[in-house]
């Protein structure tokens, strides 16, 4: 016997043929000898006929009581898919947010996951039932009032049931096959991925590939969880999304369940920033620039383009690369100035490189702020920023580098109990 989580989307569930397709895939997927929970969305394109209401009667509508009718749209859902799984002889219970135990912050609109208590939900499975529950939504423990968790919301609950329930599989049903090299909408020529990691679905996500959302990813990155992105309207073999046994980390009790997973603080002293002064900012000069420096076989590695110097017509652009290939960096440019017509080259070898790396800071308020926090109190300027969906990077002067990695160390509390051992080597 298998535990499994079923997630449908609101294409699924559309209409009442939606509805009773996805009951009789649950009803066979029980038959099967598993243990069954389906996490619902709205149907169709309900949560924005919703939203259009409230628009007509509020200009304004209060962040509480939007969620209050947002969460509407999956407990119409879950009791229809519940009554068309009775209809089949299988015995169902449908289960709001709070019912099933997602316990959320306070923010309205955007709430996280904070805990997760899904007693009524094992006591339902372990009777035989299975259980519906109302995805997007949860209770917030300071308030007790129903929020909701934002886009992708539902996709979040089935991953955080799966975790907090240990299922074997997350299966993430929508109206496609699986995830794809593009959007096969279109590229009707993209290809299915068969299997792919879990940070690679991440950095997907962070990308644009609207086929699973963000935080549902990072969810089950942190957790282990594997997910299974396949159609609800054919039985096909659609995309698994596995985790790494590494990627996993032990949650302390009390410690909120959905957050940034911060790895550590890298630094890095190889690298010397060149700035092109004074380029004329015409479409192609950057591509002309970039074109030199690739010519003369040169990683680059952060970029900058500067705003425009006001009624001059021109501008800045900064890169930072590889110390050893910055003097073939430096020739190919000069012979090249006339042609793409610059007017100065600036070159600082005495810079460094501090990038915090994690799962999960994009779609967490709050990580850039205490990052830039601490680094402005201990006295560190900041020359370039680069951001990636698992990093921020940043580039400092190289004397304040250690003083910056420490700073940014201990803001996010990634000391150890005891002091490391370094038996050799400097470090360098």
């Amino acid at each position: 016997m298998g535990f499994i989580v079923q997630k449908f989307g609101g294409s699924s569930v559309a209409d009442a043929e939606g509805i009773k397709r996805v009951a009789r895939r649950v009803v066979d997927t029980q038959a099967r000898g598993n243990q069954v929970v389906v996490v619902v969305s709205a149907m169709g394109d309900s949560t924005d006929e919703l939203l259009d209401l409230a628009a007509q009667v509020s200009n304004a509508p209060h962040a509480r009581e939007m969620d209050m009718l947002l969460s509407a749209g999956e407990r119409i859902s879950m009791a229809l898919l519940a009554m068309a799984i009775n209809a089949l002889g299988a015995s169902a219970q449908s289960f709001t947010g709070s019912q099933a135990g997602m316990i959320t912050d306070a923010i309205h609109g955007k709430a996280r996951i904070i805990d997760v208590s899904p007693h009524r939900i094992r006591t339902a499975i372990e009777k035989g039932d299975v259980a519906i529950v109302a995805g997007f939504q949860g209770m917030s423990r300071d308030s007790n009032d129903i929020t909701t968790l934002g886009r992708g919301g539902s996709d979040t609950t089935a991953v955080a049931l799966a975790a907090a329930l240990k299922a074997d599989v997350c299966e993430i049903y929508t109206d496609v096959d699986g995830v794809y090299t593009a959007d096969p909408r279109v590229v009707p020529s993209a290809r299915k991925i068969d299997t792919i990691s879990s940070q690679e679905m991440l950095e997907m996500a962070a990308s644009g590939a609207k086929i699973l959302h963000l935080r549902c990813v990072e969810y089950a990155r942190r957790f282990g969880v594997p997910l299974h992105v396949r159609s609800s309207f054919s039985h096909h073999e659609g995309t698994w999304v596995l985790p790494s046994p590494d990627d996993q980390t032990t949650i302390q009790e009390g410690e909120p369940l959905e957050q940034p997973i911060i790895s550590g603080v890298a630094h890095d002293r190889s690298e010397a920033k060149v700035t092109v002064v004074g380029v004329p900012d015409i479409p192609g000069k950057a591509a002309e620039i970039f074109g030199i420096v690739a010519g003369a076989h040169t990683n680059i590695d952060m970029i900058v383009q500067n705003v425009s110097t006001h009624g001059s017509g021109r501008t800045d652009i900064s890169f930072t690369l590889p110390i050893v290939d910055g003097a073939a960096a430096l020739a190919a440019l000069g012979e090249a100035q006339a042609r793409v017509g610059y007017e100065a080259v600036d070159y600082n070898e005495k810079i460094g490189k501090l990038s915090l790396i994690g799962a999960g800071m994009r779609s967490n308020p709050g990580v850039s702020y205490r990052f830039f926090r601490a680094l402005s109190d201990a006295g560190v300027n900041i020359d370039m920023i680069s951001t990636s969906e698992i990093r921020i990077s940043v580039v400092t002067s190289a004397d304040l580098l250690d003083t910056a990695v420490r700073a940014v160390h201990a803001a996010f509390e990634l000391d150890g109990d005891a002091a490391a051992t370094v038996y050799a080597g400097s470090g360098r």
